[in-house]
């Protein structure tokens, strides 16, 4: 007997399974708003050096503003104010001709720099200079959450497949909930980044428990409508936080905002079961059948549950020890084993960079960032539509091969394509980005199938590790354009064209079982 034959008999997809859904569904709101949350507060507005040092008490006070700008500040060649240099004295011979450039002494800003905050009110930006020479610092706070979330991807992966995916999501959802909270009131850039360390390290939890729990739960002709749900959840919270953001200018309100909702659906989500597959497989029969037996109940067979017998379901995992416990150490221990988590790493590590370093891109577009991060949020609607019909047709193989291979078209296309065609660069950005959804929403139903129950939890966490390590390094990418400003996109092509080499080489899972153990995939 298979776990599959137990979920046909009891209805594999009925209303036990919506419920679930439905839960999980509303529970990952906040995820994609803490994950794209420095699109927002972390953005850069226009700036210049604070020029009041040179105020001498005689001319320069009677000057308006726009005047003691241009005596005070150097143009670059574009016309534009220098955001990080300033003039060592007042250039009021500038007055008379604002376009002729002088060659006076220059220094970097000596008391700080100006904002405009018409955009956004308040970001951690202007809070703590974040700017010019501080500029890395500006983007370690993304990259600083998302190697939290790489370490936690470790962690929540490997505990949930020892101690059970309910109780560590619950976890997940508390820590996430304390920690976004405390971050908005912290008083110094250090604080703040150590807290979004643990704001990514616990919200990890949720964003690779949550998929791996449905999927255990349902059946495989309902599988993939699972994965295209959980990847419309993201949308739905990536779609609402861009007019969240709209109303919330200020950094600290935008970062409570987003976690409040976690205060909600954490009562709702103590109701949510245990996988029954991984109770069985981890030799916990009794509890697993008190939860088929309520999923039976709900989804109104209960006829049929009444044959099957806790000695019933230990005979559907029988090729090894129940009693040992699994680590990431068994992802390397086998051959074949050791090949598949090999494929599925670095295949994670390419989508991941590919589509998060396009989510960050939100600025220089034809459009606003708000309507920009609305635009990227919205095409993933038809995308993640799209994969309903295509994943059966064409295998999840061939898909997340052909999504990666138009991302890299579309950044290749942007390379060659001039700034004044901005129109047309954003809707080719839009495009690449939905590819780019695609392709990660068939990775995350693709990798749960291959692998066995037993490290299923394990793998996940080790797959979301790669994927957050080139989450964290795609801020960096974008500094690569003080050595050529096409660099960046020139280095997300080729990352993604690496992804559509290694995602050919791995094996195809559409309408197959998943495997329950290690010697399911080492006899394959």
């Amino acid at each position: 007997m298979t776990f599959e034959s137990v979920l046909a008999g009891i209805n594999g997809f009925g209303k036990f399974q919506k419920i679930i859904l439905a839960m999980i569904f509303f529970s990952r709101f906040s995820i994609p708003c803490h994950f794209l949350l420095n699109n927002f507060i972390a953005d850069v507005p226009a700036h210049h050096c604070d020029f009041s040092s040179l105020d001498d008490g005689g001319v320069f006070r009677n000057l308006s503003s726009a005047e003691k700008l241009v005596v005070s500040i150097p143009v670059l060649e574009d016309g534009t104010p220098s955001s990080c240099r300033m003039f060592s004295e007042p250039q009021y011979h500038l007055l008379q001709n604002y376009f002729n450039f002088t060659d006076a002494r220059t220094v970097p800003c000596q008391t700080g720099w100006v904002y405009d905050n018409t955009t956004l009110r308040s970001t951690v930006t202007s809070q703590w200079d974040l700017v010019c020479e501080r500029r890395g610092k500006n983007k370690a706070t993304a990259t600083i959450f998302f190697i939290g979330a790489m370490f936690g991807a470790i962690t929540f992966g490997s505990l949930s497949d020892r101690f059970g995916r309910r109780s560590m999501m619950l976890v997940s959802y508390m820590f996430t909930m304390v920690f976004g909270i405390v971050s908005a009131v912290s008083t110094s850039y250090v604080m703040f980044v150590v807290l979004r360390f643990f704001t990514g390290l616990s919200s990890a939890g949720i964003f690779i428990i949550a998929p791996v729990l449905s999927v255990e739960w349902v059946d495989v002709e309902h599988r993939k409508l699972v994965g295209v749900l959980h990847s419309l959840s993201w949308t739905f919270g990536s779609t609402s936080f861009a007019g969240i953001a709209y109303l919330v200018t200020d950094w600290r309100w935008l970062t409570v905002s987003v976690t409040l909702p976690l205060i909600v659906v954490f009562p709702m989500c103590r109701w949510l079961p245990e996988s029954a597959r991984w109770l069985i497989a981890n030799g916990k029969h009794e509890q697993a059948h008190m939860y088929l037996k309520r999923c039976a109940k709900v989804n109104q067979a209960e006829d049929f549950i009444d044959t099957i017998k806790t000695e019933t379901l230990s005979a559907i995992v029988v090729t090894e020890k129940r009693e040992r416990t699994y680590s990431l150490f068994d992802l390397i221990r086998t051959p074949k084993m050791r090949r598949l988590a090999l494929g599925t790493g670095l295949l994670w590590f390419c989508v991941s960079t590919s589509y998060f370093a396009i989510s960050f891109h939100i600025t220089g577009f034809w459009l606003d960032i708000y309507f920009t991060q609305f635009a990227y949020s919205l095409i993933e609607i038809p995308a993640y539509i799209s994969l309903y019909f295509l994943l059966d047709k064409i295998g999840r193989r061939t898909t997340v091969v052909g999504t990666q291979l138009m991302v890299a078209i579309c950044l290749g296309i942007n390379i060659f394509l001039p700034k004044e065609m901005s129109l047309v660069v954003t809707v080719i950005a839009v495009i690449g980005k939905g590819f780019s959804a695609a392709g990660f929403a068939t990775i995350v139903l693709y990798t749960a199938e291959l692998y066995p129950t037993v490290l299923r939890q394990t793998g996940a966490g080790y797959n979301s590790f790669f994927s957050r390590f080139g989450t964290a390094v795609a801020p960096f990418i974008f500094l690569l354009d003080e050595v050529w400003k096409d660099l960046p996109q020139a280095v997300l092509c080729s990352v993604a064209v690496l992804g559509v080499i290694i995602a050919s080489m791995l094996p195809e899972t559409s309408n197959k079982c998943m495997p329950e153990t290690i010697d399911d995939i080492e006899q394959k």
